[in-house]
């Protein structure tokens, strides 16, 4: 499949040179809502060759959802360890889009879903990395294995008007390892840019964030912070707040 062959060359190279991602959250008065992350990869397509693998000088614009992909190709999952079959069932609430034009160098991933409570959601971040496991069964090629992906674990809370993102190391062991993956990449990555961007039904009283920005409505929050050092300590990035009554 052209689509997963296109993101995976894409993705690997995102290991060797500057990346931005936005992980952004809208929340509506109910608790609903829908989560997304995103990647910009305008800057990369210079980097990229336009071989018959690739075929990055041909436009896409295209979106798979995944429960629909994992019903379709059911027969080909059973087979697989019951591991991988569990990492394949975590992308199952997300849609992927991707955009590549190569003339007007446009190459955009949108990986999101919709929620009923943002606890129920998995780690964007992680499922988007998880999102090459499928290219096997969906006839393209997969990634190297990324150990942070079992390593670690986001946790989504929104009760009375709180708001609460943290990431809990599981496995201390595979998240060495997956640090010291990172080793090699470390001079393009220290420029790479994780943003945060939260969209809430009221306007924010306070954060633990103090370098937060805001919308003229208070009701936006964006935060910004360098993608190397959230991966090497994402422990030390704990999200807070507490919207108006």
């Amino acid at each position: 499949m052209r689509f997963f062959k296109v993101f995976t060359t894409i993705f690997i190279a995102t290991l060797f040179v500057a990346c931005n991602f936005t992980e952004e959250i809208y929340f509506n008065e109910d608790g609903t809502g829908k989560m997304s992350i995103s990647f910009d990869g305008g800057e990369m397509m210079q980097m990229l060759p336009s071989t018959d693998s690739t075929q990055l000088d041909k436009a896409i614009d295209s979106t798979l959802v995944f429960k629909d992909l994992l019903r379709d190709k059911k027969d080909s999952i059973s087979q697989l360890s019951a591991e991988e079959q569990a990492k394949l069932k975590r992308l199952e609430p997300f849609s992927l889009h991707m955009k590549v034009e190569p003339e007007s160098g446009i190459m955009n991933f949108d990986m999101y879903t919709d929620f009923k409570d943002v606890s129920e959601v998995n780690d964007a971040f992680n499922a988007f990395q998880n999102a090459s496991s499928v290219g096997p069964i969906a006839g393209g090629q997969s990634m190297p294995e990324n150990a942070a992906n079992e390593a670690t674990e986001v946790n989504y809370s929104f009760k009375k008007n709180k708001f609460k993102r943290e990431t809990v190391i599981l496995n201390q062991k595979m998240f060495k390892k997956s640090i010291d993956s990172l080793a090699s990449a470390e001079m393009f990555l220290s420029s790479s840019i994780y943003t945060f961007k939260y969209h809430f039904p009221k306007r924010v009283k306070s954060t633990n964030i103090k370098e937060a920005t805001f919308s003229i409505d208070g009701k936006t929050m964006i935060h910004k912070v360098n993608f190397l050092d959230m991966m090497k300590d994402p422990e030390s990035l704990l999200i807070e707040v507490e919207l108006e009554k």
